[in-house]
């Protein structure tokens, strides 16, 4: 294999960016961009913690990634135990990735959040106490850093790779800069973190979904150990989808063109693919006034991707995340999806199975050739009295295409946060998020609240 011919250009950008900058150096509306997605994040953090996976990961880590050295130490979000660093961020990060709640960006076909939140609130117990401004500059620059390397990665090599392979030089950024690494200690920690991201193909687990999901909590241990290595001497090769020549064009506009403003919020904690005919199900009905009653069948036309989720009725939450049939006919039954429709009981509703039987899921090319920049589903119901209801083109709600309000993303956080943690400590977590903005804020104000258990 050919060496790759390498842009200078390009690490000088990105050193410059996640280094040298300040608070001041980004715009508001994007440290408030920065916030909200830190508190949609957060949100599915704390709903995913009675799960399963979530208990599992925790479990885990205590016996795997225990802490070494006090000073690389770090408390496991909502759980309060003390393990090593890259286990606090691998924990939270498996938890979150395990509740298929949290943010996303379109060109990456993945996500970022989820790793960056768990990633500063590790790093916040090994550093000196910084500013909320200062904060979300650190998420921003994870953001912005993970988000390009995705596209680089998914436009260099063959195979559609999750999430992991590529947010942890996300994490790498803001370990470098809130631990005041050198930009040769970085320019290591990126190679390590590239050369050992999990590489794992995303439609193996759309085939057959499991607590894998998108190798996020990989990705977090991954770019997390490998910042630590760098900072002992260990070297890595150049991480060519920040570096190689062929990539460049990704990190022309790094500082200049905001992703942390181009996010998805998701309102279902369901796959994101699967969104756009939940969204076109949910226009039919509430347009028509329509019940699970008044319904004979229902077709969906969708995307390549969309059209691969898990069609039957699953029998596990993982399954249930990634189910496109599973998740119109809750939207049918229920009029809503939260935590309790895709676990536990809500695996095995009556009225649920007898809707899902009546949806018939198709590829459509139209929908395929916009994807991944576009999420645009059709559906058409016929209803037992013989009419026939077309959504047209429905694109999935959340992102800039078709936004969620402010007050609904705020709204969304304290649904998964309370049932946990109680209105008075989710409205206190909500609070101090959204004050990070502020000039006075301290990062240790939201600190005091993410730790404990619930």
């Amino acid at each position: 294999m050919a060496e790759p011919t390498l842009s200078p250009d390009t690490w000088a950008n990105v050193a410059r960016f996640t280094l040298n900058t300040t608070p001041e150096d980004f715009p508001d509306d994007v440290l408030d961009a920065a916030a909200l997605m830190t508190l949609d994040t957060i949100g599915i953090t704390i709903g995913a913690g009675p799960m399963q996976a979530g208990q599992i990961a925790r479990e885990s880590t205590v016996a795997l990634y225990g802490a070494g050295r006090q000073d690389l130490s770090a408390r496991m979000m909502f759980d309060g135990r003390r393990v090593s660093l890259a286990g606090s961020a691998f924990a939270a990060a498996t938890q979150t990735d395990n509740l298929d709640g949290h943010d996303g960006y379109n060109p990456t076909k993945g996500h970022i959040g989820v790793v960056v939140v768990p990633t500063l609130a590790a790093l916040s117990e090994t550093t000196p106490d910084f500013s909320g401004r200062e904060a979300l500059a650190a998420v921003t620059i994870g953001y912005e850093v993970a988000g390009r390397a995705g596209i680089s990665l998914h436009n260099s090599v063959s195979d559609y790779h999750t999430s992991g392979a590529w947010n942890a030089l996300g994490v790498v950024a803001m370990a470098a800069r809130l631990r005041g690494m050198s930009e040769v200690q970085m320019r290591e920690a990126m190679g390590i973190a590239e050369y050992h991201g999990p590489r794992s193909q995303m439609m193996r687990e759309i085939a057959n979904p499991t607590m894998l999901h998108d190798g996020s909590g990989q990705g977090a241990l991954v770019g997390l150990s490998a910042a630590i290595m760098a900072e002992l001497g260990f070297t890595g090769a150049p991480a060519i989808t920040i570096e190689e020549d062929q990539v460049a064009q990704h990190w022309e506009d790094l500082g200049s063109f905001w992703q942390m403003q181009h996010q998805y919020v998701k309102p279902y904690p369901i796959c994101r693919w699967a969104h756009a005919s939940i969204d076109a199900t949910r226009a039919i009905l509430r347009e028509h006034g329509l019940t699970h009653g008044d319904i004979a069948k229902i077709e969906v036309n969708t995307f390549h991707e969309g059209a691969c989720l898990f069609q039957g009725m699953p029998d596990d939450t993982s399954k249930a995340q990634y189910s496109l049939p599973f998740a119109v006919a809750t939207m049918v039954i229920h009029g809503r999806i939260g935590v309790e429709h895709i676990s536990g009981s809500g695996l095995s509703d009556p009225l649920v199975a007898q809707v899902l039987d009546r949806i018939t899921v198709t590829e459509t090319a139209k929908h395929s050739d916009r994807f991944p920049m576009g999420r645009f589903a059709d559906v058409t119901i016929t209803t037992t009295d013989g009419r026939v209801l077309d959504s047209g083109d429905i694109h999935a709600r959340g992102g800039p295409e078709a936004p969620m309000e402010r007050a609904e993303v705020i709204a969304k956080f304290m649904e998964f946060a309370t049932p946990s943690l109680g209105e008075a400590r989710a409205s206190a977590i909500r609070d101090a998020v959204l004050g990070l903005t502020d000039e006075n804020a301290k990062f240790s104000d939201l600190a005091a609240l993410i730790f404990d258990a619930p």
